[in-house]
Protein backbone atom coordinates (compact mmCIF):
# COMPACT_ATOMS: atom_id res chain seq x y z
CA UNK A 1 0.00 0.00 0.00
CA UNK A 2 1.62 3.42 -1.08
CA UNK A 3 1.75 6.66 1.93
CA UNK A 4 -0.93 9.02 2.70
CA UNK A 5 -0.21 11.49 0.17
CA UNK A 6 -0.33 9.03 -3.00
CA UNK A 7 -4.27 8.51 -3.16
CA UNK A 8 -4.46 8.38 -6.65
CA UNK A 9 -1.61 5.62 -6.73
CA UNK A 10 -3.64 3.33 -4.29
CA UNK A 11 -3.53 -0.27 -5.85
CA UNK A 12 -6.88 -0.77 -4.23
CA UNK A 13 -8.82 1.67 -5.75
CA UNK A 14 -12.17 1.04 -7.20
CA UNK A 15 -11.57 -2.63 -6.00
CA UNK A 16 -13.07 -2.39 -2.68
CA UNK A 17 -16.99 -2.42 -1.20
CA UNK A 18 -16.15 -2.02 2.57
CA UNK A 19 -13.26 -0.48 4.41
CA UNK A 20 -12.99 -3.08 6.48
CA UNK A 21 -11.10 -5.46 3.76
CA UNK A 22 -8.36 -3.38 3.95
CA UNK A 23 -8.54 -3.04 8.06
CA UNK A 24 -9.51 -0.34 10.80
CA UNK A 25 -10.85 -0.97 13.90
CA UNK A 26 -13.16 -3.70 15.49
CA UNK A 27 -14.50 -3.33 19.56
CA UNK A 28 -15.82 -6.43 20.99
CA UNK A 29 -16.14 -8.08 24.25
CA UNK A 30 -13.97 -11.29 25.60
CA UNK A 31 -16.72 -14.45 26.47
CA UNK A 32 -14.72 -16.97 28.37
CA UNK A 33 -11.87 -17.51 30.71
CA UNK A 34 -10.46 -15.11 33.38
CA UNK A 35 -11.20 -11.96 30.39
CA UNK A 36 -14.52 -12.84 30.36
CA UNK A 37 -16.72 -9.46 30.10
CA UNK A 38 -13.47 -7.64 29.18
CA UNK A 39 -13.45 -5.00 26.79
CA UNK A 40 -11.32 -5.46 23.86
CA UNK A 41 -10.17 -3.50 20.27
CA UNK A 42 -8.23 -5.00 16.98
CA UNK A 43 -6.35 -2.78 14.72
CA UNK A 44 -5.74 -4.25 11.75
CA UNK A 45 -3.49 -1.88 10.19
CA UNK A 46 -3.70 -3.50 6.34
CA UNK A 47 -0.06 -4.20 6.29
CA UNK A 48 0.36 -7.69 8.16
CA UNK A 49 0.30 -5.46 11.49
CA UNK A 50 -2.36 -5.99 13.91
CA UNK A 51 -2.78 -5.82 17.74
CA UNK A 52 -5.32 -5.68 20.50
CA UNK A 53 -6.19 -3.30 23.09
CA UNK A 54 -7.52 -4.09 26.57
CA UNK A 55 -10.12 -1.40 26.52
CA UNK A 56 -10.80 -2.91 30.10
CA UNK A 57 -6.81 -2.71 31.36
CA UNK A 58 -5.87 1.02 31.00
CA UNK A 59 -6.09 0.14 27.11
CA UNK A 60 -2.60 -1.30 27.20
CA UNK A 61 -1.66 -3.48 24.44
CA UNK A 62 -1.78 -7.11 24.75
CA UNK A 63 -1.42 -9.61 21.46
CA UNK A 64 0.37 -8.18 18.75
CA UNK A 65 1.69 -9.87 15.16
CA UNK A 66 3.17 -9.32 12.37
CA UNK A 67 2.40 -11.56 9.67
CA UNK A 68 2.51 -15.05 10.93
CA UNK A 69 5.29 -13.51 13.67
CA UNK A 70 3.89 -12.98 17.15
CA UNK A 71 5.33 -10.04 18.47
CA UNK A 72 4.32 -9.50 22.13
CA UNK A 73 5.26 -12.14 25.39
CA UNK A 74 1.80 -13.24 26.66
CA UNK A 75 2.01 -14.18 31.14
CA UNK A 76 0.19 -17.47 31.68
CA UNK A 77 -2.59 -15.97 32.94
CA UNK A 78 -2.94 -13.84 29.89
CA UNK A 79 -6.17 -11.32 29.90
CA UNK A 80 -7.90 -11.00 32.77
CA UNK A 81 -10.94 -8.98 33.63
CA UNK A 82 -9.50 -5.74 35.75
CA UNK A 83 -9.14 -6.15 39.49
CA UNK A 84 -9.10 -2.32 40.60
CA UNK A 85 -8.33 -3.53 44.30
CA UNK A 86 -5.25 -5.72 43.37
CA UNK A 87 -2.81 -2.90 44.73
CA UNK A 88 -1.11 -4.88 47.44
CA UNK A 89 2.21 -6.45 48.05
CA UNK A 90 3.11 -8.10 44.67
CA UNK A 91 -0.68 -9.21 43.67
CA UNK A 92 -0.20 -6.80 40.28
CA UNK A 93 1.73 -10.03 39.09
CA UNK A 94 -1.84 -12.10 39.43
CA UNK A 95 -3.07 -9.86 36.70
CA UNK A 96 -0.01 -9.65 34.37
CA UNK A 97 -0.69 -10.17 31.21
CA UNK A 98 3.08 -9.20 29.63
CA UNK A 99 1.69 -8.04 26.30
CA UNK A 100 3.36 -5.49 24.03
CA UNK A 101 2.67 -2.90 26.52
CA UNK A 102 1.57 -2.77 29.88
CA UNK A 103 1.58 0.79 31.57
CA UNK A 104 2.81 0.74 35.38
CA UNK A 105 2.08 4.52 37.49
CA UNK A 106 0.48 6.74 37.41
CA UNK A 107 1.87 7.64 40.78
CA UNK A 108 4.42 4.89 41.69
CA UNK A 109 6.82 1.86 39.61
CA UNK A 110 9.13 -0.57 41.36
CA UNK A 111 8.19 -2.82 43.84
CA UNK A 112 5.47 -2.88 47.40
CA UNK A 113 6.30 -0.33 49.83
CA UNK A 114 5.09 1.70 52.58
CA UNK A 115 6.03 4.94 54.12
CA UNK A 116 4.75 7.99 55.50
CA UNK A 117 2.80 9.31 52.49
CA UNK A 118 0.92 5.55 52.21
CA UNK A 119 1.18 2.15 50.77
CA UNK A 120 1.76 1.05 47.60
CA UNK A 121 1.64 -2.27 45.29
CA UNK A 122 4.21 -3.37 42.55
CA UNK A 123 4.08 -0.72 40.07
CA UNK A 124 0.73 0.91 40.84
CA UNK A 125 -2.66 0.94 40.03
CA UNK A 126 -3.11 1.85 35.83
CA UNK A 127 -3.18 -1.52 34.43
CA UNK A 128 -6.41 -2.40 36.54
CA UNK A 129 -8.37 0.44 35.38
CA UNK A 130 -10.52 0.50 32.77
CA UNK A 131 -10.87 2.93 30.45
CA UNK A 132 -13.43 5.63 29.23
CA UNK A 133 -13.80 5.49 25.32
CA UNK A 134 -14.26 8.87 24.21
CA UNK A 135 -13.89 8.29 20.28
CA UNK A 136 -13.09 6.40 18.13
CA UNK A 137 -12.08 7.43 14.11
CA UNK A 138 -12.02 4.34 11.41
CA UNK A 139 -10.69 4.87 8.55
CA UNK A 140 -12.45 5.74 5.48
CA UNK A 141 -9.73 5.03 2.22
CA UNK A 142 -12.75 4.81 -0.66
CA UNK A 143 -12.77 8.95 0.61
CA UNK A 144 -9.23 9.35 1.27
CA UNK A 145 -8.71 8.74 4.68
CA UNK A 146 -6.47 6.34 5.98
CA UNK A 147 -5.85 7.48 9.48
CA UNK A 148 -7.57 5.24 12.65
CA UNK A 149 -7.26 6.21 16.21
CA UNK A 150 -9.24 5.39 19.50
CA UNK A 151 -9.35 7.66 22.38
CA UNK A 152 -9.92 7.17 26.24
CA UNK A 153 -9.31 8.23 30.07
CA UNK A 154 -7.86 6.19 32.60
CA UNK A 155 -8.43 7.94 36.45
CA UNK A 156 -6.42 7.34 39.18
CA UNK A 157 -8.22 8.81 41.91
CA UNK A 158 -9.32 8.88 45.43
CA UNK A 159 -11.83 11.41 47.18
CA UNK A 160 -9.85 14.17 48.25
CA UNK A 161 -7.11 13.46 46.23
CA UNK A 162 -4.68 12.63 44.41
CA UNK A 163 -6.53 12.43 41.53
CA UNK A 164 -4.52 11.99 38.12
CA UNK A 165 -6.54 11.32 34.71
CA UNK A 166 -4.47 9.95 31.77
CA UNK A 167 -5.76 10.57 28.04
CA UNK A 168 -4.73 8.39 25.82
CA UNK A 169 -4.52 8.18 22.07
CA UNK A 170 -3.60 4.87 20.09
CA UNK A 171 -3.73 5.87 16.16
CA UNK A 172 -1.97 4.45 13.13
CA UNK A 173 -2.95 4.62 9.29
CA UNK A 174 -3.79 1.61 6.84
CA UNK A 175 -0.48 0.98 4.68
CA UNK A 176 2.04 1.52 7.65
CA UNK A 177 2.78 -1.12 10.29
CA UNK A 178 3.50 1.17 13.15
CA UNK A 179 1.32 2.57 16.07
CA UNK A 180 1.35 5.32 17.89
CA UNK A 181 0.90 5.95 21.22
CA UNK A 182 -0.01 9.91 23.10
CA UNK A 183 -0.73 10.54 26.77
CA UNK A 184 -1.84 13.34 28.38
CA UNK A 185 -1.27 12.79 32.22
CA UNK A 186 -3.16 15.91 33.95
CA UNK A 187 -3.44 16.50 37.77
CA UNK A 188 -7.30 16.59 38.39
CA UNK A 189 -7.33 17.44 42.11
CA UNK A 190 -6.05 20.35 44.30
CA UNK A 191 -3.11 19.71 45.66
CA UNK A 192 0.70 18.35 44.40
CA UNK A 193 0.34 14.44 43.34
CA UNK A 194 3.41 12.15 43.24
CA UNK A 195 3.55 11.16 39.35
CA UNK A 196 5.70 7.94 37.94
CA UNK A 197 5.26 6.24 34.68
CA UNK A 198 6.72 3.52 33.00
CA UNK A 199 5.96 1.52 29.48
CA UNK A 200 6.52 -1.75 29.86
CA UNK A 201 7.06 -3.00 26.23
CA UNK A 202 7.26 -7.19 26.68
CA UNK A 203 8.20 -8.94 23.23
CA UNK A 204 8.24 -12.93 23.26
CA UNK A 205 9.11 -15.50 20.75
CA UNK A 206 9.37 -15.76 18.14
CA UNK A 207 10.59 -12.34 17.62
CA UNK A 208 12.52 -12.93 20.69
CA UNK A 209 14.77 -16.01 19.96
CA UNK A 210 17.82 -17.17 20.93
CA UNK A 211 20.36 -14.95 18.80
CA UNK A 212 17.85 -11.89 18.13
CA UNK A 213 19.84 -8.51 18.75
CA UNK A 214 18.32 -6.00 21.86
CA UNK A 215 19.12 -2.49 20.41
CA UNK A 216 19.65 0.57 23.00
CA UNK A 217 22.92 2.68 23.85
CA UNK A 218 23.72 4.53 26.52
CA UNK A 219 24.95 4.36 30.37
CA UNK A 220 24.22 1.68 32.57
CA UNK A 221 24.27 -0.01 35.89
CA UNK A 222 22.59 -3.58 37.06
CA UNK A 223 19.49 -2.66 39.17
CA UNK A 224 21.75 -4.69 41.71
CA UNK A 225 24.31 -2.41 41.10
CA UNK A 226 26.72 -5.45 40.87
CA UNK A 227 28.98 -5.86 38.40
CA UNK A 228 29.72 -9.13 38.20
CA UNK A 229 25.78 -9.67 37.61
CA UNK A 230 24.79 -12.61 35.64
CA UNK A 231 23.49 -10.90 32.84
CA UNK A 232 24.46 -7.06 33.22
CA UNK A 233 28.67 -7.23 33.22
CA UNK A 234 30.96 -6.04 31.07
CA UNK A 235 32.24 -10.00 29.90
CA UNK A 236 28.73 -10.83 29.00
CA UNK A 237 27.16 -9.91 25.59
CA UNK A 238 24.05 -8.75 26.76
CA UNK A 239 22.78 -7.46 23.72
CA UNK A 240 22.15 -11.09 22.26
CA UNK A 241 19.17 -13.29 23.44
CA UNK A 242 20.20 -16.20 24.90
CA UNK A 243 18.76 -20.41 25.27
CA UNK A 244 16.41 -20.59 28.31
CA UNK A 245 17.88 -20.42 31.51
CA UNK A 246 17.60 -22.79 34.57
CA UNK A 247 18.77 -19.38 36.64
CA UNK A 248 15.68 -17.45 35.80
CA UNK A 249 13.00 -20.02 37.03
CA UNK A 250 10.37 -18.42 39.21
CA UNK A 251 11.34 -15.03 40.36
CA UNK A 252 15.08 -15.34 38.67
CA UNK A 253 15.60 -12.06 36.27
CA UNK A 254 18.10 -9.43 35.79
CA UNK A 255 17.87 -5.77 34.97
CA UNK A 256 19.77 -3.14 33.55
CA UNK A 257 18.62 0.71 34.16
CA UNK A 258 19.88 2.73 31.13
CA UNK A 259 20.03 6.49 30.57
CA UNK A 260 19.57 6.13 27.06
CA UNK A 261 21.30 7.88 24.25
CA UNK A 262 19.43 10.47 22.19
CA UNK A 263 20.00 13.24 19.25
CA UNK A 264 20.31 17.09 20.33
CA UNK A 265 15.88 17.22 20.42
CA UNK A 266 15.85 14.32 22.61
CA UNK A 267 14.76 11.73 20.26
CA UNK A 268 15.72 7.93 20.93
CA UNK A 269 15.19 4.54 19.45
CA UNK A 270 15.41 1.24 20.67
CA UNK A 271 14.28 -2.24 19.48
CA UNK A 272 14.82 -5.41 18.96
CA UNK A 273 16.11 -7.51 15.47
CA UNK A 274 15.54 -11.16 14.46
CA UNK A 275 18.03 -11.38 11.80
CA UNK A 276 16.75 -14.80 10.84
CA UNK A 277 13.11 -14.55 10.41
CA UNK A 278 14.44 -10.79 9.12
CA UNK A 279 12.18 -8.63 11.13
CA UNK A 280 12.63 -5.96 13.83
CA UNK A 281 10.80 -3.86 15.95
CA UNK A 282 11.31 -0.24 16.54
CA UNK A 283 10.33 1.71 19.78
CA UNK A 284 10.83 5.71 19.47
CA UNK A 285 10.28 8.11 21.86
CA UNK A 286 11.69 11.09 23.52
CA UNK A 287 14.17 11.48 26.40
CA UNK A 288 12.86 15.00 27.08
CA UNK A 289 9.90 13.18 28.24
CA UNK A 290 11.05 9.34 29.15
CA UNK A 291 14.76 10.03 30.42
CA UNK A 292 15.13 6.44 31.57
CA UNK A 293 15.13 2.97 30.11
CA UNK A 294 15.29 -0.62 31.42
CA UNK A 295 15.74 -3.69 29.74
CA UNK A 296 14.53 -6.30 31.63
CA UNK A 297 15.43 -9.93 30.74
CA UNK A 298 13.85 -12.87 32.17
CA UNK A 299 14.60 -16.42 30.29
CA UNK A 300 12.91 -18.64 32.55
CA UNK A 301 11.57 -22.11 31.05
CA UNK A 302 8.00 -21.64 30.03
CA UNK A 303 8.29 -17.67 30.64
CA UNK A 304 11.02 -16.29 27.96
CA UNK A 305 10.75 -12.57 27.94
CA UNK A 306 12.74 -9.48 27.62
CA UNK A 307 11.34 -5.83 27.69
CA UNK A 308 12.12 -2.22 27.05
CA UNK A 309 10.72 0.30 29.15
CA UNK A 310 10.58 3.90 28.41
CA UNK A 311 10.10 5.82 31.76
CA UNK A 312 10.03 9.05 33.92
CA UNK A 313 11.93 7.14 36.65
CA UNK A 314 13.89 3.90 37.42
CA UNK A 315 11.23 1.68 38.86
CA UNK A 316 13.21 2.33 42.42
CA UNK A 317 9.44 3.64 43.80
CA UNK A 318 7.91 6.08 44.98
CA UNK A 319 9.84 6.70 48.49
CA UNK A 320 13.39 6.06 47.16
CA UNK A 321 12.67 8.68 44.32
CA UNK A 322 11.36 11.02 47.16
CA UNK A 323 14.48 10.77 48.92
CA UNK A 324 16.42 11.43 45.67
CA UNK A 325 14.75 14.58 44.91
CA UNK A 326 13.62 13.04 41.48
CA UNK A 327 9.89 11.87 42.42
CA UNK A 328 7.92 14.32 39.78
CA UNK A 329 4.89 16.34 42.03
CA UNK A 330 2.57 17.25 40.06
CA UNK A 331 0.98 20.45 40.48
CA UNK A 332 -2.76 21.21 40.60
CA UNK A 333 -4.13 21.45 36.79
CA UNK A 334 -0.55 20.35 35.38
CA UNK A 335 0.03 18.48 32.64
CA UNK A 336 2.39 15.62 31.35
CA UNK A 337 2.56 14.30 27.76
CA UNK A 338 4.05 11.34 26.12
CA UNK A 339 4.69 10.09 22.75
CA UNK A 340 5.78 6.59 21.94
CA UNK A 341 5.96 4.97 18.48
CA UNK A 342 6.44 1.67 17.81
CA UNK A 343 6.87 0.00 14.42
CA UNK A 344 7.46 -3.20 12.51
CA UNK A 345 11.02 -3.00 10.57
CA UNK A 346 11.34 -5.91 7.67
CA UNK A 347 13.42 -3.67 5.32
CA UNK A 348 16.88 -5.56 4.94
CA UNK A 349 18.64 -1.60 5.03
CA UNK A 350 15.97 -0.60 7.97
CA UNK A 351 17.04 -3.51 9.97
CA UNK A 352 20.61 -2.65 9.18
CA UNK A 353 20.48 0.57 10.76
CA UNK A 354 18.99 -0.28 13.32
CA UNK A 355 21.21 -2.81 14.06
CA UNK A 356 23.88 0.40 13.97
CA UNK A 357 22.48 1.73 16.89
CA UNK A 358 24.59 -0.60 19.09
CA UNK A 359 27.60 -0.24 17.59
CA UNK A 360 27.44 3.69 18.40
Amino acid sequence: MNGPNQSENYFWKDKISNSNQLGGIETSVLDNGPGKGVRIAWFSTGTGLRYKIILDRGMDIADAFFNAHSLAWISHAGVVAPQPFSNKGIDWLRTFAGGLLTTCGLSHIGGPESDESGSRGLHGNFSNIPAEIVSIQQPDPINGKLEMSITGIVRETTTFGPSLELKRTISGTLGHAYLKIHDEVTNMGNTDAPHMLLYHINCGYPLIDEGTDIIWQGSWHSMDYNPENRIFNTNNNFKKCPAPMDEHAGFGEDVAFISPQSDQGGNCTCGFVNQNLGIGLSIKFNTKQLPWLVNWQHWGKGEYVTALEPATNPPIGQAKARKKGTLIQLAPGERRIYDLEISVINHPNELKNLLKINNH
